[in-house]
């Protein structure tokens, strides 16, 4: 039986673990903190998402998974090793390899006294050259071997949402391994040859970019989508009239054509900063890029601009925020719109009562401030408010009825991710509730 050590325990690693273990695969997940492996011996996942721990615990109770934080251990016991740690943005921008250079270093030290050709896997986001130019220079200067000769190396990058990421790495659209020598690609092959979806076999460079290329063109459509309907307001349009019909179109697709208050998580900005950077690095300037992350980043004060023509001067205005969380399904509040309309709120007066099914405590560590408070469910938040700001579209928002928004001193819906149908958003006009949002036909006041 194949056996691999994955280090890192984040939401590549242990989805990646899952998904290995769940095709009978003996997995050890790595990592640093202690109390995230005594959790995940325990059936625990660090970061919530619906349905892991259900799965997590079951492997782990079949011996097929267990968390570790012996990394030498791990990987002189393993066929293969996955990188799965994170690559924060610095400053400037580019990718920080602090985390992977470490743990290359002390793979390289674990590889020096291993027989046979283990196979190392970088599954972290890095930008091209990183891997051949960063990870497998350490790996042979602390093993004392040679790539392609001694041990393999592999760039096979992830295509995981948050808030279904188990889900992509059980079942794939596509596989990309980005190969140093043939040894080291049909090694990862055959790791996969279980998973029914498109291989692609590259150079690891190759590989890296791929990565950067996909996020960078879906962050695209969704920067354009809300471009288009800042323009369908001043028209009196409904944006997502306009692009449910582009999206018909097979050469474009429906997908990430939504419009709202902009993106979020842990990949998109990272991504187009690092890959921005990289190329200022070659001498090119990346016009399109630069624009796409310009756009999103003021894209949330369009609730602002929505909530002053609806309430005048916010200054001592009661507002809820629904969702804190950066989209539904998740804890996980990075590059969360809800910041900058929280900060925007606060610095204009308002007072605010806040909301997550599952993000709260994280939220409260990045905003403590005297004028915001947290409620204990949505129809808690929206008691005695002037008005409410829907950010993340959980489920939860969805099934708030008109009775649910009469508890609102003034019943003004400012949605920020269309999270109603046509059918309930006429319904509430209907009723008198005020209805705007992001790319709408908004009424006035």
């Amino acid at each position: 039986m194949v056996k691999i050590a994955i280090i890192g325990a984040g939401y590549v690693g242990v989805t990646t673990a899952v998904a290995f273990a769940k095709g009978s695969v003996n997995v050890v997940c790595v990592d640093k903190v202690m109390e995230k492996i005594e959790n995940l011996n325990k059936g625990f996942a660090p970061f919530y998402e619906r349905g892991l721990n259900k799965k997590l615990k079951k492997l782990v109770n079949k011996g097929l998974l267990k968390g570790s934080t012996n990394l030498e251990k791990a990987v002189k016991n393993s066929d293969v090793s996955f990188i799965c740690v994170g690559t924060p943005s610095l400053p400037n921008g580019s990718i920080g390899l602090e985390y992977v250079k470490d743990v290359a270093k002390d793979i390289g030290k674990a590889l020096e006294n291993k027989k046979g050709y283990p196979l190392i896997v970088v599954k972290s986001t890095v930008a091209p050259l990183a891997t051949e130019k960063v990870v497998l220079p350490l790996l042979e200067k602390y093993s004392g071997k040679k790539a392609g000769k001694d041990f393999g190396i592999c760039m096979n990058p992830e295509f995981l949402r948050e808030g279904s990421a188990l889900n992509d790495a059980l079942y794939p659209d596509r596989i990309v391994i980005g190969e140093y020598d043939k040894k080291s690609g049909n090694t990862l092959m055959k790791l996969y040859r279980e998973f029914k979806c498109k291989k692609l076999r590259t150079n690891l460079r190759t590989a890296e970019m791929i990565k950067y290329a996909s996020n960078s063109f879906l962050a695209t459509k969704i920067s354009y989508a809300n471009e288009i309907a800042n323009i369908c307001e001043k028209f009196g349009i409904d944006v997502y009239d306009v692009t449910k019909s582009v999206g018909l179109d097979k050469r474009i697709s429906p997908y990430f054509l939504n419009a709202g208050c902009g993106f979020g998580g842990s990949c998109f900005k990272k991504d187009l900063s690092a890959i921005i950077s990289a190329a200022k690095s070659k001498g090119y300037r990346p016009k399109i890029l630069e624009t796409i992350l310009e756009i999103n980043e003021t894209q949330p004060l369009q609730l602002i601009r929505i909530a002053e023509s609806a309430l005048g001067n916010l200054k001592g205005k009661k507002i809820a925020l629904l969702g804190l969380s950066f989209k539904p399904e998740t804890d996980d509040i990075r590059e969360t719109r809800a910041l900058p309309i929280a900060k925007a709120l606060l610095k204009k007066g308002a007072r605010i009562t806040a909301y997550d099914p599952k993000a709260m405590n994280n939220f409260k560590k990045l905003v403590r401030h005297k004028n915001i408070v947290y409620a204990k469910s949505a129809k808690d938040a929206l008691k005695d408010r002037d008005a409410c700001i829907i950010q993340s579209d959980w489920s939860e928002f969805k099934k708030l009825e008109i009775n649910d928004f009469r508890l609102m001193r003034k019943q003004i819906i400012i949605d920020g991710r269309r999270t109603f149908t046509d059918k309930d958003i006429d319904r509430f006009i209907n009723n008198k509730i005020i209805y705007l949002g992001i790319g709408w036909k908004n009424l006035p006041v």
